[in-house]
């Protein structure tokens, strides 16, 4: 840190002159480079800093004893946000004001005295501005005795932790369906991507930050099938590490209430270990109130993700009203609430943070560390998660039913082969039909891929089924089921002469002499058709039909 040379060495002489009245000094010049050095000399004298610092008001005696306590120094923002501001004065304000002697914070008190300065210093690698003691001062004020604070926050009441929402391996279901729904082109295939936790957008970073897919979307062949073959504790202690260390998956720009824009950087993966560093303080398997640790954060380490103490350079606005959260005084709707996403959400879907709340339904207000935890964290997998030893089953029908507990692999391979008809907590269901078939036939798969496929990984394939298959590989689909309106008269004669008018262009294939399939949408324009005739129609809607949704006659 600099010295009091360098503090002082590029102040005025009025400031000097103010320094010497509040140390008693007695200066003797009235020229600058002569006033500084026996200035500099009378205030290193270790008795007189021992009577000033001894003088000084408890506030700002703590100011200092914070700055001794952390090295000699402070982020200027939390320094400032801690022990009030300073006034910009210009040295002709600050002589007939006199700030000093009406001192508005423990800042301007320590400020005026020359205990503390405020310069931009390199602290981790980085400038940040930063109060600091100079250097020579420092080594003369006693140290503080170091007393050791309890963990942040308090324990969960019973009433905060009624329901429990305990972790789930379930996000390696999800990146295996989202790998392959972007094999097929399509990221919202799944049936019930709606209600995915984590959400589809958190899977997609999740799986370009691991680089799993490419930037055109597409699974990387040769790094996302060893990850969906590994078993699933295997698969889960891989993901988190790839989380841990990845610059690339941003928590703050993922925090929905956010809207992160402009050139600006932070560091997610420096963030994530001083939260885990502060989540270690808190004692095992007790529930832990959210919203307490927040605050007590904001208390102790503020900065926790701007080591240079920055909270009015990054643009961020609030996602629903689009009001800017530069500075400190939004440190709760911004860094807050990144706290909570992190616990209730990252923490939360890779297993490593139990939740609880008040009731079902109600956000969490409770977080402890899970069972699996201490070996995520450690790069282990975990030894709790079952085996993926279920085969498919395949019905007669054309339907597949993959289980959770079936592997990955498999299933990302079969999907490919399938309509996605149906998604929960326990199995998946496909269809196989011709327009499936057909789409992974453009894709360069073939019908003894698919095969092969069932043979491995199926209980048992249907016979019925395997001839289907190779019969719609020979001739293409055989059969085709769709709405139709069919027109029926009571002879054959009607029906002629119905062809032989101008409205025969709306009859299609004939069903039988006094039966026909009409276009869509022309069964207003025949029924005029057949009163111009003489003969009258009914038009026949389905009870829970709307006469524009599909009428027939």
């Amino acid at each position: 840190m600099p010295d009091l040379k360098h503090r002082l060495g590029t102040q005025d002489l009025g400031f000097l002159e103010i320094v010497a009245e509040l140390w008693g000094v007695e200066l003797t010049v009235r020229d600058i480079r002569l006033a500084l050095s026996p200035l500099i000399r009378a205030m290193l004298d270790p008795t007189l800093v021992i009577e000033i610092i001894e003088s000084l008001p408890g506030n700002a005696r703590r100011a200092l004893n914070t700055l001794v306590a952390e090295g000699g120094w402070l982020p200027w923002a939390r320094f400032n946000q801690e022990f009030g501001p300073l006034r910009e004065v210009g040295p002709g304000r600050r002589d007939r004001e006199k700030p000093f002697l009406d001192p508005i914070s423990p800042a301007e008190i320590l400020w005026y005295r020359a205990l503390i300065g405020r310069d931009f210093l390199r602290r981790g690698g980085e400038l940040q501005e930063c109060a600091y003691i100079p250097d020579d001062l420092l080594t003369l004020i006693p140290p503080v005795k170091q007393t050791k604070s309890g963990p942040p926050g308090r324990a969960a009441s019973p009433g905060e932790t009624s329901h429990i929402l305990p972790v789930t391996d379930r996000i390696l279901d999800h990146t295996c369906t989202l790998l392959a729904a972007l094999r097929l082109g399509d990221p919202q295939r799944s049936p019930a991507v709606k209600t995915w936790r984590p959400p589809l957008h958190v899977v997609h970073a999740l799986l370009g930050a691991v680089k799993l897919i490419t930037s055109e979307e597409q699974p990387v062949a040769e790094d996302a099938r060893p990850f969906l073959e590994m078993p699933r504790a295997e698969a889960l202690s891989w993901l988190v590490r790839g989380w841990r260390t990845s610059h690339l998956f941003n928590e703050l720009r993922l925090v929905p209430s956010l809207i992160c824009e402009g050139a600006w950087q932070n560091d997610p993966v420096s963030t994530r270990e001083r939260l885990l560093a502060l989540l270690s303080e808190l004692p095992e398997g007790i529930w832990w109130h959210l919203e307490s640790f927040v605050q007590e954060v904001f208390k102790r380490a503020p900065d926790f993700q701007r080591p240079a103490g920055d909270f009015d350079t990054w643009l961020i606005r609030d996602a629903h009203s689009g009001e800017p959260l530069n500075g400190i005084q939004h440190w709760d709707r911004v860094d807050g609430a990144l706290l909570r996403y992190l616990i209730t959400g990252p923490l939360h879907w890779l297993g490593m943070m139990d939740l609880a709340a008040p009731a079902e339904g109600q956000p969490a207000t409770a977080f402890r560390f899970s069972a699996w935890a201490e070996q995520l964290l450690l790069g282990l997998p975990v030894t709790q998660l079952a085996d993926e030893d279920q085969p498919v089953s395949v019905f007669s029908d054309g339907r597949l039913a993959a289980s959770v507990h079936t592997l990955r692999l498999a299933r990302y391979q079969l999907a490919r082969f399938c309509l996605w008809i149906d998604e929960n907590e326990t199995e998946y269901i496909y269809q196989m039909t011709p327009a499936s078939l057909g789409t992974a036939s453009k894709q360069g798969l073939k019908i003894t891929h698919l095969e092969i496929l069932l043979h491995k990984y199926a209980e048992s394939t249907p016979p019925n089924l395997v001839t289907a298959l190779r019969q719609w590989y020979k001739k293409g689909g055989q059969a085709h089921i769709q709405p139709a309106v069919i027109l029926r008269v009571e002879a054959p004669r009607i029906l002629q002469l119905l062809r032989e008018s101008p409205a025969g262009r709306f009859l299609g294939d004939s069903l039988g002499p006094t039966s026909v399939i009409l276009n869509p949408g022309t069964q207003e324009k025949v029924a005029a058709a057949l009163a111009r005739l003489g003969y009258l129609a009914d038009i026949e809607y389905p009870e829970s039909s709307d006469p524009e949704d599909g009428p027939g006659l």
